[in-house]
C-alpha cells in the first residue's frame, strides 16, 4: 500500500464479499421460487401442476388407493366383503375430487410422522372411513399392495393426463401456427441455401411444411403411446394376494383394475413397473423437441437475413441501448428451453429402464423431474406459438435475393442438355462441365444465361422452356408440396 493511501481508501477499493451479512430470501413469504418454471415462467408451467407436482402425485395416489378399495369390493375377492352402495362409492370418490390445499397440508403432517409418502396416503384415507361408516373396512386400504403398486399407477395417470391435457394441446397450437405459415407462404419463391450457399430455389411454405410433416409424425407416435401399469405385489408374484385369497384369479383382477384406470396392463414385472413405456415417450418428446429446435434455428436465421420481419410489440424493448432492435427472443427462448427439456428427458429415458435386481429407488428420485422436463418443453412450445404470430414474410427481400442469384439455373440448363443428348440433339456433350465453367463461384445475370442457352443449339421446345425460366419460377413442385403437406397430411 502506498504511504499516502489511508485505511478508508483501501476499504473503498476492496471487492464486496459474498460473505457479508444479507437479508435471507429463503424465508420470505410467499416463498420465492428457486427454479424458473415456478418463478419467471410460472404462467406457462402452471397447467402441469395439476398433474405432475408432488401434490398432484399424492392426489393420484389417493385416487388409485380409493379405486383399488372400490374394485376389491366390487369383485368380492375376499370372503365377507360387503358390497358398497352407490352412495358410498360416490362418497369415497369425493375424497379425490375434493382433495385441495387443506388436504395437501394434512397429508404432509401425516408424512412428517410416517416418514413414508405412500403410507401417509393409506392413513389419510383410513381417517375418512370412520366418518363414512366404513371403519371396519380400514384393513382393505392398501390391501396386498407394495408402494410401487400405487406409485407406478399414480405416475402413469399423471403423465398420461399431463401429456394429453397440457403438452399435446400446446404442441398442436404451435403446429397450427406453423401450418398457417406454410399455407400462406406456399407460393412464395425463395432461394435455398445448402451448405450456406445459393442452391435450387424452393418456396418458403414448402420449407416450413417440411417441419410440419416431421413434427406431425412425432405427434402421432406420442398420441399412440401406451401407458402401462401393474398391481402385483412386492416382487411381482401376487404372493400376498394368493396367501390372503387363494381362490381369486389375481392376474385377472389386476388386469381389470389397471384397465379401469385407462392404462395398459403390464403382466410381468419385478417390484417396479419397468418404465419402458416412459422411456419410449420421453424419447419421442425429445425427438419432437429436437425437430422444433431445428425450426427455431432456421426461423432465427431467416430473420437475421431479413426474410421475416418481426412485428413489434407495443411498449416492448428490444435492447437496453439500441432502440431500433426487435430481437427474435421467442425463438431464442424456445431453443434454450428445448435443450433443458431434452437434457432431462434423455436422462429419464436412459435411467428409468434400469433397476438393480427386483428394486432400487433411483427411479423414485428421477421421476420427480418429469414435470420439469415437460414444463420446459411446454414453455418452448408457447414461445414458438407467440413468435410465429409476430412474423411477417418479407417477400420483397426474398425476391431480391433470388434475383441476385441467376446462376442457380445452371442445374436446370445442364439437366435439359442431358435430356437433349439422350434425344439425339447434337452438341450436348459435357453439359455439367460447361455449366460449371460458366457459373461456379461467379455471379451470372439473366443476359449471360440467355446468351449461353441461345448458343447451345437446343431443340426449339427445350430452348423456349429455358428462356422462360427465372429463379422465381424454378421451384418445381414446391408450391404443390407445401399445399399438400401444410397440415401434416400425406397427400401430394
Amino acid at each position: 500500500m502506498a504511504a499516502s493511501e489511508t485505511a478508508s481508501d483501501a476499504a473503498q477499493h476492496s471487492p464486496v464479499s459474498s460473505e457479508q451479512p444479507r437479508v435471507s430470501l429463503a424465508a420470505a413469504e410467499p416463498l420465492i421460487a428457486l427454479g424458473a418454471l415456478d418463478g419467471r415462467y410460472r404462467r406457462d408451467a402452471a397447467p402441469l401442476v395439476d398433474h405432475l407436482s408432488e401434490a398432484a402425485l399424492n392426489r393420484n395416489r389417493v385416487h388409485v388407493e380409493v379405486e383399488w378399495f372400490v374394485h376389491l369390493c366390487e369383485e368380492q375377492v375376499l370372503e365377507g366383503l360387503p358390497p358398497l352402495s352407490t352412495e358410498q362409492v360416490s362418497e369415497l370418490r369425493r375424497i379425490v375430487t375434493e382433495f385441495g390445499p387443506e388436504e395437501v397440508a394434512e397429508l404432509a403432517e401425516i408424512e412428517a410422522e410416517t416418514v413414508h409418502d405412500v403410507k401417509a396416503v393409506e392413513y389419510f384415507i383410513a381417517r375418512r372411513l370412520e366418518g363414512m361408516g366404513l371403519g371396519e373396512l380400514t384393513p382393505l386400504v392398501h390391501f396386498a399392495c407394495t408402494s410401487e403398486d400405487i406409485n407406478n399407477l399414480s405416475y402413469a395417470v399423471g403423465i398420461r393426463d399431463a401429456v394429453e391435457q397440457v403438452w399435446l394441446p400446446a404442441a398442436r397450437t404451435a403446429l397450427e401456427g406453423l401450418s398457417t405459415l406454410a399455407e400462406g407462404a406456399a407460393e412464395v419463391p425463395m432461394l435455398s441455401r445448402t451448405h450456406g450457399q445459393p442452391a435450387t430455389p424452393t418456396t418458403l411454405g414448402k420449407e416450413v411444411a417440411v417441419f410440419v410433416h416431421r413434427l406431425t409424425r412425432q405427434l402421432r407416435r406420442i398420441e399412440a403411446q401406451e401407458h402401462l401399469g401393474k398391481i402385483n405385489g412386492a416382487t411381482g408374484t401376487y404372493a400376498a394376494h394368493l396367501a390372503a385369497a387363494p381362490q381369486a384369479d389375481w392376474p385377472a383382477v389386476a388386469r381389470r383394475f389397471v384397465e379401469k384406470l385407462g392404462l395398459t396392463f403390464n403382466p410381468l414385472t419385478t417390484q417396479i413397473e419397468s418404465h419402458d413405456w416412459q422411456a419410449e415417450l420421453y424419447a419421442d418428446v425429445a425427438r419432437f423437441n429436437r425437430i422444433l429446435h431445428g425450426l427455431c434455428v432456421d426461423v432465427w436465421s431467416y430473420i437475421s437475413i431479413g426474410f421475416f420481419r418481426q412485428i413489434p410489440v407495443a411498449g416492448a424493448t428490444g435492447s437496453s441501448t439500441m432502440p431500433h432492435k426487435v430481437n427474435p427472443i421467442r425463438f431464442e427462448n424456445a431453443e434454450a428451453n428445448l435443450e433443458v427439456s431434452n437434457a432431462l428427458l434423455d436422462v429419464l429415458a436412459s435411467t428409468l429402464v434400469e433397476s438393480r435386481w427386483q428394486r432400487d429407488l433411483t427411479d423414485s428420485s428421477g421421476q420427480r423431474n418429469i414435470g420439469t422436463a415437460l414444463g420446459h418443453s411446454v414453455l418452448a412450445l408457447n414461445n414458438v406459438t407467440k413468435g410465429l404470430r409476430q412474423l411477417d414474410v418479407a417477400e420483397d427481400v426474398i425476391a431480391a435475393d433470388l434475383d441476385a442469384n441467376w446462376e442457380v439455373l445452371g442445374e436446370a440448363i445442364q439437366t435439359v442438355m442431358r435430356a437433349e443428348a439422350l434425344a439425339g440433339t447434337p452438341g450436348m456433350d459435357s453439359p455439367y462441365e460447361r455449366l460449371k465453367d460458366l457459373t461456379r463461384g461467379r455471379r451470372v445475370d439473366q443476359q449471360k444465361l440467355r446468351e449461353f442457352v441461345d448458343g447451345l443449339g437446343l431443340s426449339e421446345d427445350a430452348a423456349a422452356r429455358l428462356r422462360e425460366l427465372t429463379p422465381q419460377r424454378y421451384t418445381g413442385l414446391a408450391a404443390r408440396l407445401a399445399s399438400a403437406h401444410a397440415r401434416g397430411s400425406d397427400r401430394g
